[in-house]
């Protein structure tokens, strides 16, 4: 039986292990019921597990039966964490957990991993090279990818890994079931942009003896907006959304400061770097021409996610002779999102993918990832794994070949 059949067969115990993880979701770098779920998910298969010290990952390393001392390794990599949303989707396994949710999909990866995990384990002798199962906490803005890379998981099978793989799931955009990816670019740069305007509070009937901070970063905002599309270049894109927007107690009082958070997105080091200067810049100024200040910070977070050409050719190659032609749709052009894989292809040649997974029927309309309402197809999680589990073995196998390769010209 192939890979795809046999994570066939464990579809219904994934689709048991995803909807558990998603009643329970948790946030940030410390997931105990989520670690406690991925190792009982994997307890008895022949791994070496590892734990995090300073976040709740969960390592674990596959040894091939069929691999040589000091041959191949492949990382494949799952995040576990959740958002802080409440979910409004209705499903009967909604998350039991007030304000957090799946909103992005990370149960599936977790599900799917795990079962990559059981379809390799189940070919452990004819593995020709050492597989590293990374289970991540903290992708959501925490940089729990970076943490792990810290603490040592590209070395966990004892020597360096050679390639690395990682999916992710959509609930809109992709029609379910459809792989796609691109070379080169795929994901933008993140960083977050915090300001906090200081004024002078006040009684609400009276603002020309206070110093209202409100209408200024109001102004912020909306001049955030003009600074995009006129102080950029329309072919290095800069995305800014503003997300959070706090200030006052009530509607009469004037208050002294106010507050808000955006996400910054960017393709190059050069429009980052001009983003943060412009940005910072701006919000200043604006506050010191109402007579107010304004603390500005601007915090890098994660950098372009970047497939290397070579290793996303045989990725697409992959999908088609597994899955099919109509199963993978090449994509256009890199999209706004931002992901952590990132620290990862940064030291290590691979590729990251998307799996469609709306359960519309429609995917330009449905929900998409991170709102309240988004809902996805427990049915690709097999289809996951198995992905992930033939990336490994061919993987290991070109490895394989190439180091035999090498040893015989030397």
């Amino acid at each position: 039986m192939t890979l795809k059949d046999d994570a066939r067969e464990l579809q219904g115990e994934l689709a048991v292990l995803r909807r558990a993880l998603h009643q329970e979701p948790e946030i940030g770098l410390h997931l105990p019921r989520t670690q406690e779920k991925v190792l009982a998910a994997l307890d008895g298969l022949p791994l070496e597990i590892s734990t995090g010290t300073s976040l709740s990952s969960v390592t674990a390393v596959l040894r091939g039966g069929g691999a040589e001392p000091g041959g191949p390794v492949v990382l494949l990599r799952g995040d576990m964490d959740g958002l802080p949303v409440t979910e409004r989707t209705g499903a009967e396994f909604t998350s039991r957990i007030d304000g957090a949710m799946h909103a992005c999909g990370h149960d599936l990866h977790t599900a799917g991993l795990v079962g990559a995990a059981r379809l390799l384990a189940d070919r452990r002798e004819s593995l020709a090279g050492d597989v590293v199962f990374m289970f991540q906490p903290g992708e959501e803005g925490w940089d729990g990818a970076g943490h792990m890379v810290e603490e040592g998981v590209l070395a966990a099978a004892g020597r360096p890994v050679d390639a690395a793989y990682g999916l992710h799931v959509s609930s809109s955009s992709y029609p379910t079931g459809v792989f796609t990816s691109r070379p080169g670019t795929l994901m933008a740069a993140s960083a977050g942009l915090h300001v906090r305007v200081v004024g002078a509070g006040g009684h609400g009937s009276r603002p020309h003896a206070a110093l209202d901070p409100v209408p200024v970063a109001c102004e912020m905002v909306t001049a955030l907006q003009t600074m995009v599309t006129r102080r950029f270049d329309v072919f290095d894109p800069v995305v800014v959304t503003v997300g959070t927007f706090h200030a006052g107690t009530r509607r009469n009082i004037i208050p002294d400061d106010a507050v808000f958070e955006a996400t910054v997105r960017t393709f190059t080091p050069a429009a980052a770097e001009r983003a943060a200067e412009v940005a910072v810049r701006l919000c200043e100024d604006i506050a010191a021409a109402h007579g107010l200040t304004a603390e500005v910070d601007f915090v890098p977070e994660y950098p372009v996610t970047v497939n290397h050409v070579a290793e996303y050719d045989f990725l697409a190659d992959t999908v088609r002779e597994a899955f099919g032609e109509e199963r993978f749709a090449p994509l256009a052009d890199p999209i706004t999102g931002s992901e952590d894989f990132s620290r990862v292809l940064d030291r290590v040649p691979g590729a990251f993918v998307f799996l469609g997974a709306d359960v519309t029927g429609d995917p330009e309309t449905a929900p998409g990832n991170h709102s309240p309402l988004a809902a996805f197809d427990d049915s690709v999680v097999s289809d996951g794994s198995a992905l992930l589990a033939e990336l490994a073995v061919r993987r290991l196998d070109r490895l394989d070949g190439v180091d035999r390769l090498a040893k015989e010209a030397a």
